[in-house]
């Protein structure tokens, strides 16, 4: 856990927005897909690994108003505050490795672009299914983004599993219920190109 903290940690010491690969001023297809769900403004929404997304401020702009954001890096939920302003008072902001994480409520929609396709030993992979299959709630939602099989093998410096629908799929089907996929391309500020792929699964 702390050799993870301290790769984070450092990343956001010495990184800005635009300097890592993953960033997007908008996430259009998160947004997308959130919508597409019909969500409550005050159903509870956490994105994992929140990172430098824009996600959340994006969200609070729409009138959610029960969101969280999880991430391991402290400097990275600082920057998060900063941007947030005033905001900030208004969104949870919670400091956890993904693995040691313990929700205190359930939500209506877990969203990770970020954390999933790190855990690379089967063990973290399958703390990581328990671990949402209890924090969300009956027919509620959870989206996972990750690389898919045609896209990079690393990120950040660090190995990643790469997954495909029917992956995930294996991984998720005791407790959800795959309700969409779709693979993404998105374009970094290196001009280069990650491929991704989404998924919506539905809690049973």
């Amino acid at each position: 856990m702390e050799k993870r903290k301290d790769h984070w940690e450092n990343v956001y010491e010495t990184k800005d927005d635009q300097e890592v690969s993953w960033y997007q001023e908008i996430p259009v297809t998160s947004l997308d897909l959130i919508n597409s769900l019909s969500l409550y403004r005050e159903d509870s929404i956490i994105d994992i690994g929140r990172g430098n997304s824009n996600l959340v401020s994006e969200l609070y702009k729409k009138g959610f108003t029960n969101l969280l954001v999880l991430d391991i890096s402290s400097k990275s939920l600082e920057r998060t505050k900063s941007k947030l302003g005033r905001k900030s008072t208004e969104i949870q902001l919670i400091v956890s490795d993904i693995l040691e994480f313990q929700p205190s409520q359930k939500y209506s929609l877990w969203h990770d672009r970020a954390i999933f396709h790190f855990l690379i030993n089967e063990m973290d992979i399958s703390q990581y299914v328990n671990i949402v299959s209890k924090a969300i709630k009956k027919e509620g939602y959870l989206i996972i983004a990750t690389f898919s099989t045609s896209g990079r093998k690393k990120c950040s410096g660090l190995e990643i599993t790469q997954y495909s629908k029917e992956k995930l799929q294996s991984l998720f089907h005791e407790s959800f219920e795959l309700v969409q996929s779709l693979e993404d391309v998105h374009k970094t500020s290196f001009e280069t190109e990650q491929n991704f792929i989404y998924t919506i699964f539905k809690r049973k």
